[in-house]
């Protein structure tokens, strides 16, 4: 069951009180897993399980997301702030140096502790930061268009919607490549959690000017991307290992942009053999 931690952050407005909702199973090296824009820590239950049997893994709704709250008035969602919490995050959980893995606005910020010194491995999948402008006007045009839909449909609709697989493709098809495989319990809980999102506004407007362009030097990085990404189109995981010579490359065939419910066994194989 998701527990809730309370802790300081601080920012140049002074220091402020933050709650944030975690999930926490198995045990070994720590593993911070970090979900995408408009979901929850719940995109990483397909490979909790296998993943668990070899690290202590805790899966964070960040600020904003899921049941955690936003932050706190004035405090900005950019990349330095948010890396500075899930530091902060890691030292109230006494966890030093975990291990990270990211998905999308996840991946980007499990590079941000890469390159700031604050985690042992990198794994990112399909990470945010190396489009082109164009690129970066898609995919955010796609995700407001989202949060718009889940916004206009009554809970009704998305419950009768998400029973069927030709109504799972047509609310998630845009994020899995395979959603006939996500439950429909999964993808009610979902549609709720983009629909919800109190953080999804300002996280948009921060990565408006993000473009990851420098090296993650001393700490091993992998790059992981679905061959069917709609979303964030895979020929910018090859910026992606322009930027960081070091990385290695992964190609997640037949997975889309949240791949870890389309191919559970391989990004769960992905993320430990890039945390070993």
């Amino acid at each position: 069951m998701a527990e809730k931690i309370s802790f300081s952050i601080a920012s140049p407005r002074g220091s402020h009180a933050l709650s944030v909702t975690y999930e926490r199973a198995g045990a070994g090296e720590p593993l911070l897993l970090l979900h995408g824009i408009g979901h929850h820590w719940q995109a990483w239950e397909p490979v909790m399980g296998i993943l668990a049997a070899e690290r202590d893994v805790i899966a964070v709704d960040l600020p904003g997301f899921g049941t955690s709250p936003a932050l706190p008035h004035g405090v900005p969602y950019d990349l330095g702030t948010v890396s500075s919490m899930l530091g902060s995050l890691c030292e109230a959980l006494e966890v030093e140096r975990p291990h990270v893995a990211g998905n999308s606005l996840g991946g980007l910020f499990a590079l941000e502790l890469g390159r700031a010194k604050l985690v042992r491995s990198v794994t990112a999948l399909s990470p945010a930061g190396f489009w082109s402008a164009g690129e970066r006007r898609y995919a955010f045009g796609t995700l407001r268009a989202m949060r718009l839909g889940a916004r206009a449909m009554p809970l009704p609709m998305i419950e009768r919607l998400s029973r069927t697989a030709a109504g799972r493709a047509a609310m998630i098809s845009t994020i899995y490549a395979r959603p006939g495989r996500r439950s429909a319990e999964a993808t009610v809980a979902e549609t709720l959690a983009l629909r919800d999102a109190t953080g999804f506004h300002e996280t948009l407007a921060a990565g408006l000017d993000v473009l990851f362009t420098d090296d993650v030097p001393d700490v091993p990085v992998t790059i992981a991307w679905g061959t069917q990404d709609r979303l964030l189109l895979r020929r910018q995981g090859i910026r992606a290992k322009h930027a960081i010579p070091g990385a290695r490359l992964v190609r997640l065939p037949g997975c889309g942009h949240v791949p870890m419910n389309d191919d559970p066994a391989l990004v769960a194989r992905v993320i430990l053999d890039g945390s070993r």
